[in-house]
């Protein structure tokens, strides 16, 4: 233990030196900036241009800092690194913070977090990153004379004139490099599995809403023809790849909304599980694979289907999620498009009973996920939704609109059956009577689940892990096979 006492002495009367971007902060405050500026409106871009011409990266980012509000209190802190930091500080080590982020984010962050002492930051026309931060910390503490933590190339420079280096979830092959230097005391990796940041960014669960493309080909019975089978499986993947790319920008676009949110606040963009500029860079190139692969494999009535799809899915997003009512019929008509567009794949003629049923039992389901919000929030003891127009007190009118909805879609469907067209399809038609009834249970425990607090932000995603409706689904789909 004697041994270790003066070491130890030595060690906390180093400062320990912390790096901002992707080391305390799992995101990048100049990129975050960058997408607060442009979003509202989109046509800023090129003043981010000319800023950077004219007074290179310390001059945008201190304009930046001028033109746009950044909420620190909910940026994504390492929680794991932010821990250990309490802990030398508790020790009486002496803090700093170090960062090319500009100095009016990174003191506002310091204040927030209570933890530094010292704050190097960007400023004037200094751009205080790599060489420039390693020199400034040297004329300050001296060759060798701190510990830095990072996470970059960038901070390979900073390491090198470092005493004792901790490496916090390193870029590619930075870790190798970092080892070469010889000073690595500590290595901290708190990042989630890439595949599951990559499959919850995309919403890869979300793609079974896209099975809704199938209901045309089962609807008209056309299901074991190789034809159109084929291009509702290539509708799916162009539907999946466009969706993907609409949930990455409703993630940017939601991005402070989410980050007040207890629990969409894990969300990868949110969290800064995935970077900002990975989203930024990959909603379009999704949505051009999507619709190249419209355009080039299937009628071009399908691409226009996935364009109306697209188009009011961004007119969500922007406006309309924000407008009371009006949010929950998009959404069902969101859910709509996709039968519309199956029906477009391989140009069979839509139903009446087919969309009134979408219709109405989707609105039911759009009204169950708002009520489920509300219901959090209510429990939360909060009164009004953050980003959207209702209140608490809403509860009862979407609880029965809601529950009205879901019955009529129960309706229509008996109504169908009636109708003599319905003969022409089934030879028993009068089977699917039971199909009813089993809706009318489905339902009616749906928002008994809601009712009660347990229903998942998403009636969908809710349904799909929900071994009663796995029931239901395949006890519909035998009865309908049973009266063809």
């Amino acid at each position: 233990m004697s041994n270790l006492a003066p070491i130890d002495r030595m060690r906390t009367n180093r400062p320990l030196v912390v790096d901002l971007d992707g080391t305390l902060l799992r995101t990048d405050v100049l990129i975050e900036c960058a997408w607060a500026f442009v979003k509202r409106p989109m046509l800023r871009c090129w003043l981010m241009l000319v800023w950077l011409v004219r007074g290179g990266k310390a001059g945008l980012k201190a304009r930046l800092a001028e033109f746009t509000h950044l909420e620190v209190t909910v940026l994504p802190y390492d929680a794991g690194l932010v821990a250990q930091l309490k802990e030398e500080r508790a020790a009486g080590r002496k803090l700093v913070l170090a960062t090319a982020t500009h100095r009016r984010y990174a003191r506002a962050i310091a204040d927030h977090l209570q933890l530094f002492d010292q704050v190097f930051a960007t400023e004037g026309d200094v751009n205080l990153s790599a060489h420039r931060k390693r020199d400034r910390l040297v004329e300050a503490f001296g060759d060798k004379g701190f510990d830095y933590v990072g996470n970059s190339r960038d901070d390979l420079a900073v390491w090198a004139s470092a005493e004792r280096a901790w490496v916090v979830n390193p870029e590619r092959g930075v870790m190798r490099a970092a080892r070469e230097l010889g000073n690595v005391e500590r290595v901290i990796e708190t990042r989630p599995a890439s595949w599951r940041v990559w499959s919850h960014a995309l919403r890869l669960h979300q793609w079974l809403k896209n099975l809704l493309i199938l209901v045309p080909l089962l609807a008209a019975h056309r299901m074991l023809h190789v034809a159109p089978t084929l291009s509702v499986g290539l509708a799916f993947i162009a539907f999946g790849l466009c969706a993907s790319s609409v949930y990455l920008l409703n993630d940017l676009l939601d991005l402070d909304d989410d980050r007040h949110h207890p629990t969409k606040r894990n969300r990868p963009l949110a969290s800064g599980a995935l970077p900002l500029g990975w989203g930024i860079a990959l909603f379009p190139i999704l949505l051009v694979a999507g619709f190249a692969l419209a355009l080039n494999d299937l009628p071009a009535r399908f691409a226009l289907a996935l364009f109306g799809y697209y188009a009011l899915t961004l007119a969500y997003s922007l406006y309309l999620k924000r407008q009371v009512m009006v949010d929950v019929v998009a959404l069902a008509a969101l859910y709509t498009a996709r039968i519309v567009a199956g029906a477009m794949a391989i140009a069979v003629p839509l139903s009446f009973w087919l969309l009134a049923l979408s219709m109405f039992i989707f609105l039911s389901l759009a009204l169950v996920k708002r009520y489920a919000e509300l219901h959090t929030l209510q429990a939360r003891g909060l009164v009004k939704s953050r980003g959207r127009g209702y209140v608490s007190t809403d509860l009862p009118l979407i609880s029965s609109l809601g529950a009205a909805a879901g019955y009529l879609s129960v309706l229509v469907l008996a109504l169908y059956i009636q109708d003599g067209n319905t003969a022409r399809l089934y030879r028993h038609p009068d089977w699917i009577w039971p199909v009813c009834a089993i809706l009318l249970y489905w339902i009616s425990r749906i928002w008994l689940i809601a009712h009660r607090g347990q229903m998942h932000d998403d009636p969908v995603v809710f349904a799909a892990k929900d071994r009663a409706s796995w029931l239901v689904i395949a006890l519909c789909a035998v009865i309908f096979w049973l009266a063809v």
